[in-house]
């Protein structure tokens, strides 16, 4: 799992332990994610399946993509398509993908790279494998987070931020036992270089075996805690977790993850993404590719849409690569 390494994770700033005077958050709960396909049949994890959405908020949806090995002329990616009313935030861990939108955003990200894409009024894009891994066959490990919008802000102009895994703040547990990085919000005082919309914090830490990884959290976030690979346990509580597992935290100001002391050879260490935000607290009428506050809206979204009011894919576009 490449992502983002250190030489010498001892020369980055620590993360500063917790207080004894620091609220522990408790589990709420620890749910597995269904497996199921996307866009021309790309494999996922649901990781917020059965979650209640105000468990989430201000998050949509989580999917982890992959972890595949594709062999030549297998690579799948997603048909040109519509969003509006959030935020696509695709994470790539490992191999490549690319993107292209109707407005001119787009590009390549890689091990480590962030590609954030601000839907807003509305916008058409494609997410494909590159000619490269369509090929000769390749990896592809990543995550996408559709991270909502309050309702003055769905109608936003589109934007894109392509974020290079370089300008990730790299930060290490108190004892150097976990390599944080942080993609967007504030931790121990740094700040990741997402630009967001809405509040939030979005983290990848990557746990060593037997090592125990304790945060500080703010409060007025919710927390959610996905394992990308890995056995440990999470909260207070040691509550089991592993690949493909959400857990749910309760209200507090800080929060522990531990690796388990024994690792498959696989996965060697425990990777978890961490997610927190500010609650939106609104309504949300959401279908397809469409998230807004209520079902007229989200029925004239689909209008706009076949009008062509969200946008046109540019003329020189490649031909998708479905099969």
């Amino acid at each position: 799992m490449p992502a983002v390494t250190v030489e010498n994770i001892l020369d980055l700033p620590r993360v500063p332990r917790p207080g004894p005077e620091s609220r522990e958050r408790p589990v709420v709960s620890v749910t597995t994610a269904p497996s199921g396909f996307e866009g021309e049949g790309f494999p996922v994890r649901r990781a917020f399946s059965g979650i209640p959405l105000q468990d989430i908020d201000p998050f949509i949806m989580m999917d982890q993509m992959g972890e595949v090995e594709y062999a030549a002329g297998e690579a799948k990616g997603t048909p040109w398509h519509p969003h509006r009313g959030f935020e696509t935030v695709t994470y790539m861990i490992d191999g490549v993908f690319k993107h292209k939108d109707s407005h001119g955003g787009g590009g390549e990200i890689r091990d480590g790279d962030t590609q954030w894409m601000t839907a807003g009024a509305g916008i058409l894009h494609i997410e494909a494998p590159t000619e490269e891994i369509v090929i000769s066959g390749g990896v592809m490990h990543g995550v996408q987070i559709w991270v909502n919008l309050p309702k003055d802000k769905k109608w936003s102009p589109p934007r894109y931020q392509d974020i290079r895994s370089a300008n990730l703040a790299l930060l290490s547990s108190h004892d150097g036992g976990a390599l944080v990085r942080v993609i967007a919000g504030e931790l121990a005082g740094r700040e990741g270089p997402g630009v967001t919309h809405t509040p939030i914090s979005l983290v990848h830490a990557t746990i060593s075996p037997g090592a125990r990884l304790e945060l500080p959290w703010r409060p007025d976030f919710n927390a959610l805690a996905y394992a990308l690979s890995g056995d440990g346990t999470v909260g207070i509580e040691d509550r089991p977790i592993h690949l493909g597992q959400t857990a749910v935290f309760g209200p507090g100001e800080s929060l522990t993850i531990t690796a388990d002391v024994e690792q498959e050879s696989r996965s060697p260490n425990l990777e978890v993404m961490l997610l927190g935000g500010e609650p939106i607290r609104e309504p949300v009428a959401w279908h397809g590719p469409f998230v807004m506050n209520t079902q007229e809206e989200l029925q004239q979204a689909f209008v706009d849409y076949h009008a062509g009011k969200m946008g046109a894919i540019p003329a020189e576009e490649y031909v998708p690569h479905s099969q």
